[in-house]
């Protein structure tokens, strides 16, 4: 190899939550005309990757099929159904469950570590999920970046009684969807789901697990690795949030808050169709309700009951799979000012739009802070895990308003929370202030100014 040569390797899952904010980033260096970029993901990414390649080329690296027991997308609806319960902790604990498959994640090490010995990089960037490539990078001694779509308190604070953690003692546990002003029982509640989350690793269930991940981590010769791991050995972590969206502490310095990342738009500027209805409009509310949700018929119905409600008021721009469309009612009985999309071209132009006036979200990382990050107040339908605890801080902070019962999608509560959201100034100020922030943190050209900036790559 040239010794000239400073490959950057993007790894990330396939989910859009994990992989669109490294799509950004390697597509702004590659606008920059860095070389040697490459990205490992699973194949049905294959075109999304091709796609942001500009001045230099982003080269496509397999890691194969999608295995279904790694990815939300593809889980059973009984899998859906356990890590989307209303028990915030037998859904953590669900997920838990579900995702910790070592055998599994071997799969995805050895074609890695396949990619690996070809490109020989000398910097890895990762989404904080892919627990495979963070073992590889560490096993073989790799720079690497970890990139953290989620509050910078998700991966800094202890999950369990005794672990390590960033935050201070008290501070709400990752998934509980608990506020930082609790009242004794809510304290209560946060330690016991610590407590809890280590007597699952207890069980023999959970015993023959970690027992199997021990052989193979022996076998690959990895080391044991500790749950702040990834933080500690990470030469840099890009959190795409900003400090005044979560609860203080102090944040360790190799952590970057950088803001949502947000491609250069308008990002489809050939969409003149859906660009030109939302400009003959005065007031938009935009439902996007993230990948993974499956929405059940009668909640279908549910949120078409609420664009009915709204209609004289306000127009309803819906983002709704194809694959959950048959649930509708017939098309000719839809109310006139909802529009119903399998696909927007991009999200981020629709919320960039000036009509748009509140973001209808299930409260996931990415939508979150996109949101904010162009100024819209929200309407938090919460999913799971981390979902909660972004509602939670929406609602204090004054950006956003959380359905009072995320699971039964009542149109009642969702047009209450809408008509609320919308009727007082004070969300759309607060939003647009924290949007200022978040818009001056630099996103894209501030991580990549970083990542370009690291020893690895002088």
């Amino acid at each position: 190899m040239d010794s000239a040569r400073r490959p950057i390797l993007f790894v990330s899952l396939p989910e859009s939550g994990l992989l669109n904010p490294l799509l950004v980033l390697a597509g702004e260096l590659s606008r920059q005309g860095v070389e040697d970029l490459w990205f490992a993901t699973d194949e049905p990414r294959r075109d999304d990757v091709r796609r942001i390649a500009e001045r230099s080329p982003v080269e496509f690296a397999s890691l194969g099929e999608v295995i279904s027991e790694l990815s939300a997308v593809t889980w059973g609806d009984d899998v859906y159904r356990e890590v989307t319960q209303s028990s915030r902790f037998r859904a953590h604990r669900a997920v838990i469950k579900q995702s910790y498959k070592p055998g599994l994640q071997d799969v995805k090490y050895r074609r890695l570590e396949a990619v690996v010995s070809k490109v020989r990089p000398a910097l890895m960037v990762i989404d904080c999920i892919s627990g495979f490539a963070i073992d590889l990078a560490i096993a073989r001694g790799i720079p690497f970046v970890l990139s953290v779509p989620f509050l910078p308190s998700n991966v800094l604070t202890a999950r369990a009684p005794f672990g390590k953690g960033y935050t201070p003692k008290g501070f709400p546990v990752p998934h509980t969807g608990l506020p930082a002003g609790m009242s004794l029982v809510q304290r209560i509640s946060n330690e016991l789901f610590k407590i809890r989350t280590l007597a699952m690793f207890c069980t023999p269930e959970m015993g023959k697990v970690m027992r199997q991940d021990g052989r193979r981590r022996k076998a690959l010769g990895l080391p044991s690795i500790s749950p702040m791991a990834r933080i500690d050995k990470a030469e840099m972590v890009l959190c795409n949030s900003i400090a005044e969206l979560d609860y203080p502490f102090t944040v360790p310095g190799k952590m970057r808050l950088v803001g949502a990342m947000v491609p250069p738009l308008p990002e489809a500027p050939d969409d003149k169709d859906l660009s030109g209805w939302l400009d003959a409009q005065s007031s938009v509310v935009y439902m996007g309700l993230g990948t993974i949700t499956r929405l059940t018929r009668a909640e279908v119905g549910s949120v078409v009951e609420v664009a009915r409600r709204l209609e004289g008021r306000h127009q309803v721009l819906w983002k709704l799979s194809e694959e959950q469309q048959h649930l509708l009612p017939p098309r000719e009985s839809l109310p006139a000012n909802l529009r119903i999309e399998s696909w927007v071209p991009s999200q981020h132009d629709v919320l960039a739009h000036p009509n748009v006036k509140v973001f209808f979200t299930h409260g996931g990382g990415n939508g979150f802070n996109e949101g904010v990050y162009f100024g819209k107040p929200l309407v938090v339908r919460p999913l799971w895990v981390d979902c909660f605890d972004q509602a939670v801080r929406g609602r204090d902070f004054g950006i956003s308003l959380t359905l009072d019962r995320p699971h039964a999608l009542s149109a009642g509560d969702v047009v209450d929370k809408l008509t609320r959201v919308l009727g007082t100034p004070s969300f759309a100020e607060k939003a647009e202030r924290l949007g200022k922030l978040q818009r001056a943190a630099g996103g894209r050209e501030t991580a990549a100014s970083l990542i370009l900036g690291l020893p690895a790559l002088a």
